[in-house]
């Protein structure tokens, strides 16, 4: 069963509920317009943040309701909500000179990480003394665009993909902000900057996540693969590497539903669903295949043929209209709704303008 909300006539970069799913925020150029959903039927625009004078290419939600959008002006701002209902918006010094492109909440929502084209992640923490975010710089051996971030459970550790081909695990640890984490599989001693992983990928990462037990990574590359990678016990030591190439195309996004599986979806407009463990992982199923939907459109064609035989030279002018919900692009795949076994329900952005709640 899917879901669909058509909140816009522009394309949608991304989107993100709020923790009680009544409420999505969504990417319109220059601005973010906030939905209530409490009516399916009928989504109610409630209101819009404006600020940014550049597309905004990311946003974000906390666990405390707050909203972090970054954009093409090189900004990013933190909105809080007001007991009047209205949005306050605070200053974030991301010291950055080129586009902001990806932008992500630490669990606990005490930091977050924006990543940019000016080649560093800058991670952002809250300064009471001055009211606003400031930030501390990750940079080398970063040598190209971030697209995209993910936080460990531990609010330390994040993974980054970027242009330049490489998966990375960072350690974000700021003293007096963060509790010293545990030793895992990705370190023990975890100044900030240290790099726990660093693997070439030899494609643009438009998407990377931890796995559900943070024991692992996945990402999906420009070169319609999807990329498993296990960590070894030694320093950047990598035990396991998949690349699953598929002959769809390329994947802007993934969602892990528990260890085992995890959807994709990308320029098909449509999601794929991928199983595997240590053993290896390959690609099962698709949800919303167009390809289960054409034997109607057969029969129709067959249909028009026979009703226009007698006009000679006539053709039944073809549609512009894809057999999936989405129409073009989808750009992000999020968890929405989570069972005992994993995630159930995820959510889909595109550039058709839609906002997609699926089944896995």
């Amino acid at each position: 069963m899917s879901i669909p909300f058509t909140l816009a006539k522009k394309p949608i970069y991304d989107h993100c509920f709020t923790p009680d799913r009544t409420h999505v925020a969504i990417t319109q150029d220059n601005d973010v317009l906030i939905y209530n959903l409490s009516n399916p039927q009928n989504p109610t625009l409630v209101t819009t943040l404006k600020h940014h004078d550049k597309p905004v290419t990311a946003l974000d939600i906390s666990v405390d309701n707050k909203i972090v959008t970054c954009s093409q002006d090189r900004n990013a701002l933190v909105w809080t909500l007001q007991p009047d209902n209205t949005y306050k918006e605070t200053l974030v010094l991301l010291r950055i000179n080129r586009a902001a492109t990806c932008v992500k909440w630490s669990p606990n929502g005490t930091k977050f990480a924006v990543g940019s084209s000016a080649r560093v992640i800058s991670v952002c923490y809250f300064e009471e003394e001055n009211d606003w975010w400031i930030s501390k710089h990750i940079k080398k051996p970063i040598k190209s665009t971030v697209l995209s971030l993910d936080w460990h459970e531990n609010n330390v550790l994040i993974s980054a993909g970027s242009t330049d081909g490489h998966l990375r695990v960072f350690s974000t640890f700021i003293k007096g902000i963060d509790s010293k984490p545990a030793p895992s599989i990705w370190g023990e001693r975890l100044p900030f900057q240290t790099l726990c992983l660093d693997v070439n990928l030899s494609a643009w990462i438009h998407d990377v996540k931890f796995s559900p037990d943070f024991q692992f990574v996945a990402g999906v590359g420009h070169d319609s693969s999807l990329f498993i990678v296990y960590p070894g016990q030694g320093d950047l030591e990598v035990a396991k590497l998949f690349k699953i190439k598929s002959s769809n195309l390329p994947y802007n996004s993934l969602v892990f539903v528990n260890n085992n599986k995890l959807v994709t979806a990308g320029f098909d407009c449509h999601p794929f669903v991928y199983e595997g463990s240590e053993q290896g992982w390959k690609q099962t199923q698709s949800i919303d295949d167009p390809k289960n939907k054409k034997v109607n459109v057969v029969e129709q064609s067959a249909l028009n043929m026979f009703r226009q035989m007698d006009l000679k030279g006539s053709t039944e002018p073809k549609s512009n209209t894809l057999l999936t919900i989405h129409q073009n692009t989808i750009t992000k795949v999020k968890p929405f709704q989570y069972g005992s076994n994993g995630l159930i329900r995820f959510s889909t952005s595109g550039n058709d303008g839609k906002v997609v709640i699926f089944d896995v």
